[in-house]
């Protein structure tokens, strides 16, 4: 579970190490378009939060450098990864033992008591 999460955090912060490189030295619509989609998920986790719109003020007053705001997005996105991560492990493994469960019910009423 955390290795996938792990993989999937590098894979993601690589992506958007490349776009992010893209957007500067060849700005198309097309890359502008799929930098703001990959914004998109920690802006909404982070204004779910309550914390996106104190954050774009004190970016947009200056006092906030890019770079960071880049770096607060891409730490919101690894925890989303990690709790999604481990949110359908929990609920994998509850499933799993769930089944395990019914299955050794099942066959204990199967034998002659």
């Amino acid at each position: 579970m955390a290795g996938n999460a792990f993989l999937l955090s590098v894979i993601y912060l690589l992506v958007g190490i490349a776009v992010e490189i893209a957007r500067r030295v060849y700005p198309s619509t097309f890359v502008q378009r799929l930098s703001l989609s990959l914004d998109s998920l920690p802006a909404r986790a982070l204004e779910l939060v309550g914390a996106m719109e104190p954050l774009r003020t004190v970016y947009l007053d200056g006092k906030l450098p890019e770079y960071q705001v880049r770096l607060i997005f891409a730490v919101t996105t690894i925890g989303i990864i990690f709790m999604l991560a481990f949110l359908v492990g929990v609920l994998v493994g509850g499933l799993r033992s769930y089944v395990e469960r019914r299955a050794i019910r099942k066959s204990g009423q199967g034998r002659p008591g």
